[in-house]
């Protein structure tokens, strides 16, 4: 992680309300909120983070929905929920149909972030020899 490029971890970004999907957010999702200049989206799926417990089920994101922001050039997709896959998958296709310029997101509090576009910061730590590390989101408005 502490090789990557800080890009993806800054700059504007797209909040979509996906508290209406059932099981996973899928292309269809993305489409409807997806716009030119949109290289970065966060999708919130939880009333309320629950910070307090692990949930066993949650709102996960499709391969289906990866490929169609990858298609759109976003560079970053974030969630609320502990994981981009399923707790059960076994095969963790959302996580192998991201390509390697793409970054994740994942455990993001978004309680009382309405849906819009903002400024992302959201800088990994430069831990040295792992693949992924902690960060403190940040989200302003827009000027």
């Amino acid at each position: 992680i502490e090789a990557v490029s800080l890009e993806p971890y800054l700059g504007p970004c797209r909040v979509v309300d996906a508290r209406g999907a059932k099981g996973a957010i899928g292309a269809e999702l993305v489409e409807a909120h997806w716009s030119s200049g949109v290289s970065r989206m966060l999708f919130r799926t939880f009333d309320r983070f629950p910070a307090d417990s692990w949930p066993a089920s949650f709102t996960a994101v499709s391969a289906g929905a990866i490929r169609a922001l990858a298609a759109h050039g976003v560079m970053l997709v974030g969630i609320d929920s502990p994981s981009i896959d399923p707790e059960t998958s076994k095969t963790m296709d959302a996580h192998l149909a991201v390509p390697h310029d793409m970054r994740i997101l994942e455990g993001l509090v978004l309680d009382h972030v309405p849906p819009g576009d903002y400024e992302l910061i959201a800088l990994p730590l430069a831990l040295a020899g792992l693949d992924a590390s902690p960060v403190r989101a940040v989200l302003r408005e827009l000027a």
